[in-house]
């Protein structure tokens, strides 16, 4: 579509002959496109998705105006009203509810004379008192939001003024698009903005972006690319670029589009160069950016989104519920209507009616609408209130429970989700991630791969055991550190005051020797650097071949030189492909600079050596020596208060050193141009400068000071990342500073070296990888290194023919599964060495896509997949990430409870299962059935052979339901073909027999794809818990999402309905708290209907008897104040504080959950039964008093008052039957609720005359209350009334109790009894699902994978 408007302007250009530059520019090799210009009707249209930015400083003050048009100021307003709009606005809202408009229906009926039923004003009163208690509620919550609001708006940020000709004081809120803003160190970002300057001298501004989404890591964001002011000071007046960019969106992730110099020249924008609202800038004194959105245009603004809503299940049923209360109603007041029209055609003329010309039949119409003003409390509307109200009660003790607590972090439970409460009480499957939710997701290095060779770390493994033994693992104490080269301890307590979730602390050590105490002991405590995580023990055949290097006598064979080679770059790739950022300990939230250094090597000459040895080409010639070590060179430049970035003069394409070929005789020079970047970078200081400062420096280097400066701490944004640059560092590659354009690494035998950055490809989850271009320092060649999923690198190194690759693949294969049998995670690390004509092409294409604007992530997807191709593969690592405490035990738990649960993983499937057998998801005797297809057509024909084994199995006695002993293991690629629709009947149904479900290498897309499928086509309740952002699609697609807080920041835990932080939760929080918000919800619910149909059939019974006229036997105010008010309360207290069973016997007996999942507790016979039990204790309720005072000439409304009286005593009795906990509080409130009625009605009959106009009710409760049959009348009503219902709950709590009366019976023994019966009971549950089937075999004929069975044998072995 572009082209096209391209195409038509050209045409337009053609006839006006008006050559002007246009809004897009691809790179030269793409044919030019002209400009537009501003007025043209083709830039407005196309402009609509864009927004162009010029500065009201520069020389564009003129334009300004006329872009900045439509843009929103940075004032943020989050209330929903004004005190102009608030009743307005908070009515028409409430009237959104059917409830709140069917009883302004009813007010406005009774104004209608001849349907009047009651006092006008009486008819308002529900509606007024429920309107008025949401809208307080409603007000309350947005006076909070206001006074926020204000507050934000009034914070100062720093705004240069182009009349005053400096940066001024101004409000956030008067902050626009296009002006530029200064922030320094440790402030607040006001709004979206482009980072012009920086006062680092890279150009580099670190965020922390947890105000945002939780993240508590440095985040690098950098300097827009060739400004004209780049590295001098910021002059505003002299910016003159300006900014094309995409429309506001809510994506914190992506940022598109370009900036134009005063040159012409265009230069892509993307996310690094954005410091977005709410962030903190960190790292740097003083940053200077342009705003580019303001206020609620501001991406931090845009996914401020609120709590979430969700329906609950219950709530669907409980609308069903509601039309056929409707139904009921209708049906009544038909009945009363027809009935009221047959009185009047038999009556002839009566002398006690005021005669009138209405037809029957018309009276019987405006009968049917007076019936519906009488009997409007069938309709509960105080159930909506309620119900709200005990969800919030709910809530405050879910958030409040000690068990739910975390003090390490100390956070407790999350409830964003106000109305889905009772959800976590019906779930019946659970979507669980594995990284990060079952285990700790802190990455500890375990072992490696290189060349083919393994190396198992066994010193490694058994200080990881030891240190796990002595139960070490906590990173709140100090450690006592001891250098190997002062033998000075000192006490060091975490470095920072606010660390990061995702950073990394570590002591750089001089010495290449190791032991387990030792290495233990050199750490500095921290996030992602535990005293484990930073401990990594060398492997002693490893180190030992990379102290050949150092050895100027022994020179490695050919064969061994190649090896040498790989593990170089092994470690190369392990140290440079990463995010990290280096920071320092004396300012831990600052990010390390690179120094200025001569020369990082400790001689050039004993570089050559080690070249010689390497059979790699040699440098012609060699300068002046230097023995800087890495740790020596850092503990200079932190006692000099130094930075740590290196940058040569020189840039990185312009050739400094001509570099012997492999190819090349001796002493013939190379032609091809290369940047070994230290031979002749520039020095800060001369070589003398140098060597004195060195002397002055050994002479403290017993110091305490040159020991912490030895330290550095490690910013990484994952925890795989953190352990690799860990591992790289215990062998010597130590990650010693980073930049955009360089990485100083510290390499064994060389010392520092600056590698210069040329691009970064970040991981994707589509690629399952990421890449980093580099120039060799050493070669000059440009080298791509790539880490990522290891069946993603083996494939792109498949391509490979040459023998000893093929024989590396080969070895490193069997070592991978070797890995994921044991649990690791693993890692394949890869490289490539680019042609430099294959450079440049490749460069052309990867300029256009940063500079797109449109399509611009596919574009940087399908650059970057070009790139990695015919990859040589270096090796693999195994990680160890241990699983969180009590999983297993909460696994079991959930599956005794009949939750299915499911793990949804990107692991191989080695790696799954092992780690499924370490959490109890799966046994020593469950068939394991696998499902690794390549085709559609082999995935069907895999499904259907499962169902035809399951089904033969079935017939030797495996039980074929939901409870079987068999478990599907799928792939990605199988899972694919699977949700394909065909497939879906099929894999549900194989899936239905299966007692759990494994999916391995699942992306993020088919876990949400595999939770809808389940929820939608099963009709179940799901529930999807995770902690990184790849889990956000499978949170949000479930009923019930529950994010963790965990390592990866805050996206799942913003995305999710409820937050915890330890998967350990989730079994109190489901089987306990999901299990007491049901059922009391559920009661509540039937309670009120009850009650509600209860007390209209009264007023339903009396119609017979005066012929259907609409009135009543009682005043009005009692009738519309008795379920409003007198019987409202009780309720909402059984709904919050009831319990059926205690949190102890809920957990010892995860089976008493299934009667939430088979909704036992609101079923519709449940409903019905509760109908028709209110019918009897109606009729019961009125005819006692009919014929206790039948023949007698008692008034109507004294007939009335032992009628209300029993009914009021029935209600509030059989509310306390129905109860499983008696508390004070439940006492007091039925007591309070009884001696309220009877004083409102005492009061009303002794003071009001004309209240209940004609009618004068003055007298008539005193009066009947004195007699002592209204006493004995109430209390045999009440008895006879509520008899049936004891008797019937008595009769089945003994004949055939159910499993949570049983459990009620067992708590009221003694503890050594309780504790005998909760054994008999758990043996009893074993020895069922026993009997139903034999121990199962193997199921798995996958011949792909023949390996896969030694997993239950080692299952013993799995890290627990």
């Amino acid at each position: 579509m572009e082209r096209l408007y391209w195409v038509r302007h050209r045409c337009l250009q053609l006839i006006s002959t008006d050559r002007r530059r246009g809004w897009y520019s691809p790179p030269s090799s793409l044919p030019a496109k002209s400009s537009l210009d501003a007025q043209d009707p083709l830039v407005q249209r196309l402009t609509e998705k864009r927004r162009v930015v010029v500065s009201l400083c520069g020389p564009q003050q003129v334009e300004y105006h006329s872009f900045s048009k439509g843009f929103q100021d940075n004032s943020i307003r989050t209330t929903k009203y004004t005190l102009i709009s608030f009743i307005p606005m908070n009515l028409f809202q409430q009237f959104h509810r059917a409830a709140n408009l069917y009883f302004l229906f009813l007010v406005l009926l009774n104004w209608v004379p001849v349907v009047e039923a009651f006092q006008k004003e009486i008819t308002m009163i529900p509606l007024a008192v429920v309107l008025t208690v949401i809208a307080f509620k409603d007000a309350m919550e947005d006076y909070r939001r206001y006074r926020y609001d204000k507050k934000i708006n009034n914070t100062l940020t720093h705004v240069y003024s182009w009349k005053q000709k400096q940066y001024v004081e101004r409000r956030w809120a008067e902050v626009c698009v296009g002006d530029l803003v200064r922030l320094c160190c440790n402030e607040i970002i006001p709004a979206d903005m482009v980072l012009l300057h920086s006062s680092d001298p890279n150009g580099v501004c670190h965020i922390e972006t947890a105000n945002l989404d939780g993240e508590t890591n440095l985040k690098q964001r950098q300097v827009v690319r060739d400004l004209p002011q780049q590295g001098s000071e910021f002059v505003p007046e002299n910016y003159s670029s300006y900014i094309e960019c995409e429309n506001p969106n809510n994506d914190l992730r992506r940022f598109r589009g370009f900036m134009e110099h005063p040159g012409k020249v265009r230069v892509g924008l993307h996310s690094e160069n954005l410091l977005l609202r709410s962030c903190t800038v960190r790292n740097t004194e003083t940053v200077i950016g342009i705003v580019v959105y303001a206020g609620h245009e501001t991406k931090a603004m845009q996914n401020n989104s609120g709590p979430r809503y969700k329906r609950s299940k219950l709530e669907r049923r409980l609308n069903m519920d509601v039309l056929w209360c409707v139904v009921l109603l209708l049906l009544m007041c038909l009945i009363a209507a027809v009935g009221h029209g047959f009185w009047l055609s038999g009556l002839q003329n009566p002398v006690y009616m005021i005669p009138d010309n209405t037809h029957p039949a018309l009276a019987a119409f405006y009968m049917f609408w007076t019936m519906i003003i009488v009997l409007q409390v069938l309709i509960p509307i105080s159930l909506y209130v309620s119900i709200e109200i005990v969800k919030l009660g709910q809530i405050y003790f879910i958030q409040n429970d000690l068990d739910l607590y975390n003090p390490v972090l100390d956070t407790g439970v999350q409830c964003r989700a106000l109305n889905i409460t009772e959800d976590l009480g019906q779930i019946q499957y659970l979507f669980s991630d594995k990284t990060g939710t079952l285990t700790e997701n802190r990455m500890l290095f375990r072992r490696c791969t290189v060349a083919g060779t393994e190396y198992p770390h066994h010193e490694n493994a058994v200080s990881l055991e030891q240190y796990e033994e002595q139960g070490c693992l906590d990173a709140d104490h100090s450690l006592t550190l001891r250098s190997r080269t002062s033998r000075k301890s000192l006490s060091c307590k975490s470095l920072s005051c606010n660390r990061s979730s995702v950073s990394l602390n570590t002591l750089t050590a001089e010495s290449d020797t190791h032991s387990v105490h030792d290495t233990l002991r050199r750490h500095t405590p921290g996030a992602f650097s535990s005293t484990m995580e930073c401990a990594v023990v060398p492997d002693p055949q490893l180190q030992a071949k990379l102290n050949s290097l150092s050895s100027p006598m022994r020179s490695p064979l050919r064969q061994q030189a190649a090896e040498i080679s790989h593990i170089l770059d092994f470690f190369l790739a392990l140290t440079v492909c990463n995010t990290v950022v280096v920071s320092s300990p004396t300012q831990p939230r600052h990010v390390v600079q690179m120094p200025v250094v001569r020369t990082p090597l400790r001689s050039l000459e004993e570089i050559k050596a080690m070249f010689q040895k390497l059979s790699l080409p040699r440098f012609p010639s060699s300068p002046s020596q230097n023995t800087d070590t890495p740790a020596s060179l850092t503990k200079k430049l932190f006692t000099r208060g130094r930075s740590a970035s290196y940058f040569p003069n020189s840039s990185p394409q312009t050739p400094i050193t001509i570099l012997q070929s492999p190819n090349t005789p001796s002493g013939t020079p190379s032609d091809t141009p290369v940047t070994p970047a230290l031979s002749s970078g520039a020095w800060s200081e001369d070589v003398d400068d140098m060597l004195k400062a060195k002397d002055n420096s050994s002479d403290e280097s017993e110091s305490d000071d040159e020991d912490e400066a030895q330290e550095l701490l490690y910013e990484a944004e994952s925890p795989d990342e953190a352990a690799l640059v860990q591992a790289a560092k215990a062998y010597g590659c130590t990650l010693l500073g980073r930049s955009p354009e360089q990485v100083l690494v510290a390499v064994p035998g060389t010392g520092p070296l600056s590698i210069p950055l040329l691009h970064v490809l970040p991981f994707h989850s589509a690629r399952k990888r990421m890449s980093v271009v580099v120039r060799h320092p050493l070669t000059g060649e440009v080298v791509v290194y790539t880490k990522g999923a290891d069946n993603v690198i083996m494939e792109l190194a498949e391509t490979v023919e040459d023998g000893f690759s093929r024989e590396i693949m080969d070895r490193t294969q069997r070592h991978l599964d070797q890995y994921a049998r044991e649990g690791l995670r693993t890692l394949c690390v890869a490289k490539k060495v680019l042609e430099e004509q294959e450079y440049k092409a490749w460069l052309k294409t990867h300029e256009y896509a940063e500079t797109s604007i449109e399509n611009r992530e596919e574009l940087l997807l399908e650059s970057a997949e070009r790139l990695e191709t015919n990859l040589t593969l270096l090796g693999a690592t195994g990680i160890v990430d241990r699983l969180q405490e009590e999983v297993p035990e909460t696994i079991e738990a959930l599956q005794e409870a009949g939750i299915k649960v499911w793990v949804l993983t990107g692991d191989k499937q080695e790696t799954a299962i092992n780690i499924a057998f370490a959490c109890k998801l799966l046994r020593p005797t469950d068939c394991i059935l696998m499902a690794n297809c390549d085709s559609k057509e082999t995935c069907e024909a895999r499904l259907h052979e499962l169902q035809q084994e399951m089904e033969s199995k079935a017939k030797e006695g495996v039980s074929e339901d939901g409870s079987s002993d068999c478990v599907l293991v799928i792939d990605g690629r199988t899972l694919d073909y699977a949700l394909q629709k065909e497939l879906q009947g099929s894999f549900l149904e194989l899936t239905c027999r299966c007692r759990s479900v494994i999916c391995c290498r699942s992306t993020p897309l088919q876990k949400s794809q595999v939770v809808r499928l389940v929820r939608d086509k099963l009709k179940v309740m799901t529930l999807a818990i995770g902690d990184g952002a790849n889990d956000v699609s499978m949170i949000q697609m479930a009923d019930v999402g529950i994010g963790i807080s965990g390592q990866e920041g805050m996206q799942a835990v913003m995305s999710s309905d409820f937050a915890i932080s330890r998967f350990k939760f989730l079994r109190k929080l489901i089987l306990v708290h999901g299990h007491w918000c049901y059922t009391r919800l559920a009661n509540m619910i039937l309670y009120f209907f009850y009650k509600n149909v209860m007390y209209v059939n009264l007023l339903f019974w009396y119609q017979f008897f005066c012929g259907f006229s609409g009135s009543t036997m009682t005043n009005s105010w009692v009738l519309i104040f008795f379920n409003l008010l007198f019987t409202s309360v009780p309720p909402i207290i059984y709904g919050v504080l009831d319990k059926d069973v205690s949190s102890e016997t809920l957990l010892d007996l995860p089976d008493l959950y299934k009667s939430g999942q088979n909704s036992q507790a609101y079923l519709p016979s449940t409903f019905w039964m509760n109908i028709l039990d209110a019918f009897y204790q109606s009729l019961v309720c009125f005819f006692i008093p009919y014929f206790a005072y039948a023949g007698s000439d008692i008034g109507v409304f004294s007939f009335g008052s032992p009628i209300n009286g029993s009914a009021l005593l029935i209600i509030l009795l059989h509310q306390l039957i129905e109860s499983r906990t008696v508390t004070w509080i439940h006492t007091a409130l039925l007591l309070f609720s009884a001696l309220f009625y009877y004083a409102f009605v005492l009061l009303f009959s002794l003071t009001c005359v004309t209240c209940n106009s004609p009618t004068n009710p003055l007298g008539i409760e005193t009066k009947i209350m004195s007699q002592p049959l209204y006493y004995l009348v109430c209390g045999f009503t009440t008895v006879l009334a509520l008899l049936p219902r004891i008797l019937c709950r008595a009769f089945c709590n003994t004949i055939c109790p159910s499993d949570l009366v049983r459990a009620q019976k067992m708590e009221r023994l003694s503890a050594q009894d309780y504790s005998m019966s909760l054994q008999q009971w758990k043996h009893n549950r074993v020895s069922q699902r026993l009997s139903s089937r034999r121990v199962p075999q193997n199921l798995s004929v996958n011949a792909d994978m023949p390996h896969l069975t030694d997993c239950i044998a080692e299952a013993g072995a799995v890290l627990s």
